[in-house]
């Protein structure tokens, strides 16, 4: 058996669409739907069971799982940049992460989780996913922090042998329309785009960055799936790697891709950054790949341009927006 926590969010779900794309169904979601459209992440998988979060830890402290579960991807998180509740932060994301790992290691099974990009801060220490800088980068807000702390508590405990922990870098792709403020840009403004209105993106409050110049590393949920599933099929390549590109492409670049996918001729303008967000915006981010290709991993990332153009016509302009939509997408 496979256990996927977050299974019904973004990558999660993402995740469960691959593994049946290779004939695996064998699969535990772990969750909480809550009132959203999550849920309708799942509705073209293939899995054997679902299990609220909460209700999966009683499960494993009573050792129901033992010597059934093969992997566990923790994918679950609360990964609201936004999110000011640092105490929930680290309950949710820290604390349950330690639990899980530490049952993983107890049970030799396979265990492969979600860090994240936003544990980079500013990016003034650069994005290498070299060990011993994890304990000198410092996040801009609680989410990253949250993060930093269960990669810090792996490198402590002596654990970055025997699991993987992927840094994602800005990920879009369909499935994640539930996530509101969270979702990627392009979902965000393909409606005024597909209408031909102008998108509004950030002016630039940081000497060195023209407006919509600020880059980020985008990689396509395919992209990603394809990573972590290298992890689960190479299981002698542990420790903490960035899940990335290795390339920097503006928002500007981005949304320019999008009208090009729908047709449209790009208009593009600015608006001012909020204030609260203008000293925890990161305004460049590339994963330094480096690492990830020595551990063996070859397959080449789909540029920007192709990936909107899937996202776009494949899922977006489509009746049924998600993964596992047609025997086209798989």
């Amino acid at each position: 058996m496979i256990v996927i926590t977050g299974g019904a969010g973004f990558i999660g779900s993402a995740l469960i669409w691959k593994l049946n794309t290779t004939g695996i169904d064998d699969i535990l979601i772990v969750d909480h739907l809550g009132k959203n459209d999550k849920w309708k992440n799942l509705n073209n998988l293939r899995f054997k069971d679902y299990i609220d979060k909460s209700r999966f830890l009683h499960l494993l402290e009573k050792n129901k799982l033992k010597n059934r579960v093969k992997t566990i991807f923790h994918m679950g998180a609360c990964s609201a940049t936004t999110e000011k509740d640092a105490d929930y932060l680290l309950e949710n994301n820290y604390r349950y992460s330690v639990e899980l790992v530490r049952w993983s290691i107890a049970n030799k099974t396979r265990f492969i989780y979600a860090s994240s990009a936003a544990t980079y801060g500013d990016g003034s220490l650069g994005f290498s996913d070299n060990h011993q800088m994890i304990h000198r980068i410092r996040p801009l807000n609680p989410y990253g922090y949250s993060k930093q702390l269960f990669d810090r508590f792996i490198l402590n405990e002596g654990l970055h042998n025997r699991v993987a922990g992927l840094k994602f870098f800005n990920v879009f792709g369909p499935n994640e329309y539930h996530k509101k403020e969270m979702r990627s840009v392009v979902h965000k403004f393909f409606p005024a785009a597909q209408a031909g209105k102008s998108i509004y993106l950030f002016k630039s409050h940081k000497r060195g960055y023209k407006h919509g110049m600020q880059k980020r590393d985008f990689i396509y949920i395919k992209d990603i799936v394809d990573i972590i599933l290298f992890f689960m099929e190479n299981r002698n390549q542990n420790g903490i790697f960035n899940a990335g590109t290795g390339e920097a492409s503006s928002f500007k670049a981005l949304a320019t891709a999008l009208y090009t996918a729908v047709g449209e001729k790009p208009k593009i303008r600015y608006r001012a950054m909020p204030t609260d967000l203008r000293n925890r915006y990161q305004y460049f981010t590339r994963a330094d790949t480096q690492k990830l290709r020595a551990a063996g991993y070859t397959k080449a990332f789909m540029p920007l341009t192709e990936a909107v153009d899937d996202y776009v016509k494949n899922y977006l302009l489509q009746k049924d927006l998600y993964l596992g939509n047609s025997p086209q997408t798989t």
